[in-house]
C-alpha cells in the first residue's frame, strides 16, 4: 500500500531475474555449454508462531483492541489528505464497515457513504476501514502471512502490508520502510502484486512484482499471502509458492536497505485514487474483504 505516492508496478529486469533466482534458490544458467548451472537451495527453516489473530467471535464483534488499532478519516488529520494517493474512502470504526462475521473471519466492507459526511474533496463518496498493529505488535524479521478473500470491482484497492517500526514515530516515509505483501487492483481479480519501498526505491519502485493466477480468481476463494525477510533477503509468497525475491545487495544499488528491522501490520480496503482509479460504477458496493487469519512467525 503505497503510503504517499503510487506509481505503476515495474517488471524486473534481467538483473532482477538473476537476483530472484538466487534469492529463491532457483536454478540459474547461462547460454552455452561451458557455463554450469548453479543451484542454491536455502537450508530448512523451522518457524515458530509468535502472534496471531484468528478472528473468532460472535457476528458484529469489533476487532480485538489488544491486537489492533484503527486509522480513521480521510487522511487529513495525519497531514496526508486522501492518504497520499487521492483515495476517496473515509475510514470508520462502524461495525457496518469492520467487524467479525461470526464464522471465524474479519469483514472489511467498502460501501457508499451516508449523507452528511465530509471529506477533503467534498461530500464523502465511500466508507471503509483500516486497522493496524502499530503500538500493539511489531513483527521481527521472520514470516508474516494472512489468508484473504477479495472482492472484484474497478476502483477497489485491498491491501495487506507493513510499515517500519519508526514510521509515524519521527522517521519519514519512505526512509522508515514499507513492505506490501499483497495489493490488488479491483479491476484485475486474477492478479495481486507485492512491493517494497525505501529511500531511493519508493513510489514507482523497481522492487515490485505482479503474480497472476493460472486459473480462478482472488475473489472466488481464500488465498494465503506471505512474506519472509531477514537482513540478507526478502521473499514473497502466494499460497506458499514463492513468486518474487530481492537481496540486500540488489537493494544497495538504489539506497539503504529497510530489511533489518521490525514492522507493524496493516489491513485495509481503500477505494479510488492512483492505484486503480476512482470507481466508474457504484454497483460494486458493498464490497467485502474477508480475512480468515493473520499469523506472525520467527525462526527458531
Amino acid at each position: 500500500m503505497r503510503a504517499f505516492f503510487s506509481g505503476p508496478n515495474s517488471s524486473e529486469s534481467g538483473t532482477f531475474s538473476a537476483v530472484l533466482a538466487v534469492a529463491l534458490g532457483l536454478s540459474l544458467g547461462c547460454s552455452g555449454d561451458k557455463t554450469p548451472t548453479v543451484v542454491i537451495t536455502p537450508p530448512p527453516t523451522q518457524w515458530v508462531q509468535v502472534w496471531s489473530d484468528e478472528f473468532e467471535g460472535p457476528a458484529g464483534t469489533p476487532v480485538d483492541a489488544s491486537k489492533w488499532g484503527y486509522d480513521t478519516g480521510d487522511g487529513c488529520s495525519a497531514g496526508i489528505c486522501g492518504w497520499g494517493n487521492n483515495e476517496k474512502e473515509n475510514y470508520s470504526t462502524d461495525p457496518a464497515t469492520i467487524s467479525l462475521n461470526g464464522q471465524g473471519q474479519l469483514m472489511i466492507v467498502a460501501q457508499r457513504a451516508p449523507a452528511g459526511l465530509t471529506c477533503y474533496y467534498g461530500p464523502c463518496r465511500y466508507t471503509s476501514a483500516k486497522i493496524t498493529t502499530k503500538a500493539k505488535m511489531l513483527a521481527n524479521p521472520g514470516r508474516v502471512e494472512a489468508r484473504i478473500k477479495l472482492s472484484a470491482g474497478q476502483g477497489l484497492w485491498p491491501a495487506f502490508w507493513m510499515l517500519g517500526h519508526l514510521c509515524g514515530n519521527g522517521a519519514p516515509w519512505p526512509a522508515c520502510g514499507e513492505i506490501d505483501i499483497m495489493e490488488n487492483k479491483g479491476s484485475q481479480p486474477t492478479s495481486t502484486s507485492s512491493a517494497m519501498h525505501g529511500s531511493g526505491y519508493s513510489g514507482a519502485t523497481p522492487f515490485a512484482h505482479t503474480n497472476t493466477l493460472t486459473s480462478g480468481s482472488y475473489t472466488d476463494s481464500f488465498h494465503t499471502f506471505a512474506v519472509e525477510w531477514d537482513s540478507v533477503s526478502i521473499r514473497f509468497f502466494v499460497d506458499d509458492a514463492p513468486h518474487y525475491g530481492v537481496t540486500s545487495d540488489a537493494i544497495a544499488q538504489y539506497g539503504p536497505s529497510i530489511l533489518n528491522q521490525s514492522f507493524y501490520v496493516i489491513l485495509n480496503l481503500a477505494v479510488g485514487g492512483n492505484f486503480d482509479g476512482d470507481p466508474q460504477s457504484d454497483t460494486i458496493f458493498p464490497a467485502t474483504m474477508l480475512v480468515d487469519y493473520v499469523r506472525v512467525f520467527e525462526k527458531r
